[in-house]
């Protein structure tokens, strides 16, 4: 029974690829019909244009010919793309044309319906699909439902359907290799092969995978706010991606992938996720890290990198700073400071020419303060700059007539003349008008760093205005509320004044330095960007949160992480949920939260449990594997040689391996004691690395987000992981490993591991 019903959807399929080829011809042809017109009209553009600019009609027919070819080859270069990206979902669709099938009924007397769902769309007349896209609004119930009544959400509203039969395929070439008939949403099966492959130097898509709660994220389209809680493992960032490509299908000819953003935590991980889009026929989003953005932002300022802001050991003092620097009250502190501004406080610099005050600082203060109480920040700086440029344009007239200008003229070059004089008729009434008209020119040239001063607003100093704004935050905001004495404060001022000096800044300052300057500047955020979305949303702290709405004020934020994994904030993880409920409208914000860990085995990820307290929960997937393992060697050198045991019994299994340790001096350490050994690895020493194949070592603050078949935990020591701060980094160290965990200590084991119970690992001795 089995085999006929496999050798029938054999035949179904092969007879879909044959009219897939047929289409792949039709779209090759249009691509040359598209390619041999663009080159024919570039030709005749050639031949055939004639300049007319005689006369007033002459100068409008060549205009318009021109427009014409314009519109001509804009039309074959949409034809072009249009097949071309066709042709692309086409070859993907050949080689698997679809996933799974469902037969449903519309009604008791409607008749019975059998759809087909893969990555794309594909008809053969308009109206007749033989594959629906993933995203497409029937596909859902292949996701959501089981058999019998299932509801899903079209454009028009609720659909409810009675679902006969779901039936999974897995195709490779064109050839069905196994199907299962079930009446879950993507049977165990099905995931188990999925999650059983090698890990790889690219994330894969889902698409066929993806389980209920994973498809209410991505279907989502109401939530100005939607926040994942997600444990390592969880597929929430796989979610995430497939979520934008839903959403560039769902919204097509009204959202671009230009408009949609992507904050993650380091540039390797956009190296791992760059493939998934592209896959499902859609265009990259904007990526970057929040230090990219940053950085791009105040392109004249060292900002700390990740390494640096791992490496950082601040003082219980400094630590209390960073916290109410990283705050909402912070953020509403300085929006108040800002604000105070429209009356005082505003620091000025004079505008130099010559060496000499042009317009002393005084004289803009004044005229900055002499507009009323209506203008706001923005309006200000604008009609103050228009004020400058009229004090400017008055001061030309008076200084034509200086000595420096006589002499200037005097001195100049045949070309340095004839570049005065441009287009300008070389016949003048008098030689005194000729005088000033190249006095004015002179005058003017030499005064263009005046007008570009004023103009760029280089009269203000962000940099002198933070530090006075550091300077007055005690009046904005009660400091012994926080622990801080005025002391410690000051002292922290004048450590960011010397970094200002030496063009650095610590991250914690760069967002509310970026705030103020767009407050000061009146900037209203870029109101083109409609979805913003933020993994690892715990290394983040309600400051950049509440900056970032305010940057995209008409974006949607989708933010998604583990409270388990926070590395920079620690234990203020959980005060940001809070802090983020004052930030979104509740009616218009959903949570939702992913308990299965999908990535490892049930023994990795219930290892890995064990090393937090009071964690989010987190439920193992049934996938059986072998026990971790841990080694407490009694040197260096003996961990060195369970390493590279390990590494060879991986290299034999085929297994990916990444050697993990806390920071870059213990990476390299490792690195160059390998290298000496003979064993070949990658040291992955900065975020902008590309993520290597073979045998890598990567520090921790480096692999968030990253999966590996196989992890080695160097130097799972007390002398490294001794602290009680660092159990959520030592677990999201830990749960990178898909299928094989090995922690190798040197001297004392971390006490952080003694909660795990003695059957859950095995013990390996060194000799």
């Amino acid at each position: 029974m089995a085999d006929s019903i496999k050798a029938r959807e054999q035949k179904h399929l092969d007879e879909v690829v044959a009219k897939i080829k047929v289409a792949q011809a039709e779209a090759k042809k249009r691509i040359d019909v598209a390619e041999s017109d663009e080159a024919g009209i570039r030709k005749n553009f050639v031949n055939d244009l004639r300049l007319k600019t005689d006369s007033y009609e002459g100068i409008m027919e060549t205009a318009l010919s021109v427009r014409q070819q314009q519109q001509m080859l804009a039309e074959r270069q949409n034809s072009w793309q249009h097949a071309t990206t066709e042709l692309s979902t086409l070859k993907r669709l050949e080689k698997r044309a679809y996933f799974a099938r469902i037969d449903f009924q519309e009604g008791p007397n409607a008749k019975p319906e059998t759809i087909y769902i893969g990555l794309g769309s594909f008809s053969d007349t308009p109206d007749h699909f033989l594959i629906y896209d993933w995203r497409a609004p029937i596909s859902s119930i292949y996701y959501d439902g089981e058999l019998g009544n299932v509801s899903y959400q079209t454009p028009d509203g609720e659909q409810s359907v009675d679902v006969k039969l779901k039936r999974q395929f897995q195709i490779e070439d064109g050839t069905i290799v196994t199907l299962y008939d079930t009446d879950q949403t993507v049977t165990d099966q099905m995931l188990l092969s999925a999650l059983s492959e090698h890990s790889d130097t690219h994330m894969k898509s889902i698409v066929t995978t993806i389980q209920k709660e994973q498809n209410q994220i991505i279907r989502d389209t109401h939530s100005d706010l939607l926040f994942v809680q997600g444990a390592a493992g969880s597929g929430k960032t796989a979610a995430i991606l497939q979520r934008v490509a839903f959403l560039l299908y769902r919204y097509r000819g009204h959202l671009t992938a230009g408009q949609v953003m992507l904050f993650s935590p380091n540039q390797l991980f956009n190296d791992y996720i760059d493939q998934v889009l592209p896959e499902l026929g859609e265009h990259n989003m904007v990526q970057m890290t929040y230090y990219q953005y940053a950085g791009r932002r105040m392109p004249k300022i060292d900002i700390e990198t990740l390494a640096q802001r791992f490496a950082e050991s601040n003082t219980p003092a400094e630590k209390k700073i960073t916290q109410l620097k990283g705050s909402l009250a912070f953020f509403n502190a300085v929006t108040h400071y800002a604000d105070h501004l429209e009356q005082r406080g505003m620091v000025f610099r004079n505008i130099v020419f010559q060496g000499k005050p042009f317009i002393p600082k005084e004289k803009i203060q004044e005229i900055y303060y002499s507009f009323n109480r209506n203008y706001h920040l923005g309006n200000r700086l604008q009609a103050t700059k228009e004020a400058l440029i009229r004090i400017l344009n008055r001061r030309i007239a008076g200084e034509m007539k200086s000595k420096w200008v006589e002499e200037t003229i005097q001195d100049l070059s045949k070309e340095e003349l004839d570049s005065l004089y441009g287009d300008h008729p070389r016949e003048f009434e008098s030689a005194d008008k000729e005088f000033q008209f190249l006095a004015r020119k002179v005058v003017m040239q030499s005064l263009e760093s005046v007008r570009r001063a004023i103009v760029r607003a280089r009269f203000l100093s962000i940099n002198n205005q933070y530090v006075h704004m550091l300077r007055e935050m005690p009046r904005h905001i009660d400091l012994t509320q926080y622990g801080i004495t005025q002391a410690d404060w000051d002292a922290s001022v004048d450590t960011t004044i010397s970094e200002l000096r030496d063009h650095r800044m610590q991250l914690i300052n760069t967002t509310p330095y970026l705030y103020l300057y767009d407050k000061i500047a009146g900037k209203s955020g870029d109101r083109e960007m409609r979805y913003v979305f933020m993994d690892e949303i715990q290394d983040y702290n309600a400051f950049q949160l509440a900056f970032l709405k305010t940057t995209f004020p008409r974006a949607r934020f989708t933010m998604l992480g583990d409270l388990n994994q926070a590395i920079f904030t620690k234990e203020n993880s959980h005060t940001l949920l809070q802090e983020l409920s004052t930030m979104f409208d509740p009616e218009k914000t959903r949570v939702v939260q992913l308990t299965q860990s999908y990535r490892s085995t049930q023994q990795v990820t219930d290892f890995t449990k064990h090393i937090l307290k009071n964690g989010e929960a987190v439920t193992s997937f049934a996938r059986e594997g072998e026990l971790p393992t841990m080694t407490v060697a009694p040197d260096e050198d003996a961990a060195l040689q369970r390493v590279m045991a390990e590494l060879k019994r991986n290299d034999q299994d085929h297994e990916t391996t990444a050697i993990i340790g806390k920071d870059l001096a213990d990476c390299r350490e490792i690195t160059e004691k390998l290298t000496a050994a003979g064993v070949q690895v990658t040291l992955i020493r900065s975020e902008n690395q590309r993520l290597a194949p073979g045998i890598i070592v990567v520090p921790s603050f480096l692999a968030k987000g990253l999966e590996f078949d196989a992890v080695i935990v160097w130097h799972a020591s007390k002398s490294r992981y001794g602290a009680d701060d660092e159990r959520q980094l030592l677990y999201t160290i830990c749960s990178r490993a898909m299928h094989r965990l090995s922690l190798v200590a040197i001297d004392q084991l971390s006490p952080l591991l003694s909660d795990v119970p003695a059957d859950e690992f095995e013990v390996v001795n060194v000799d």
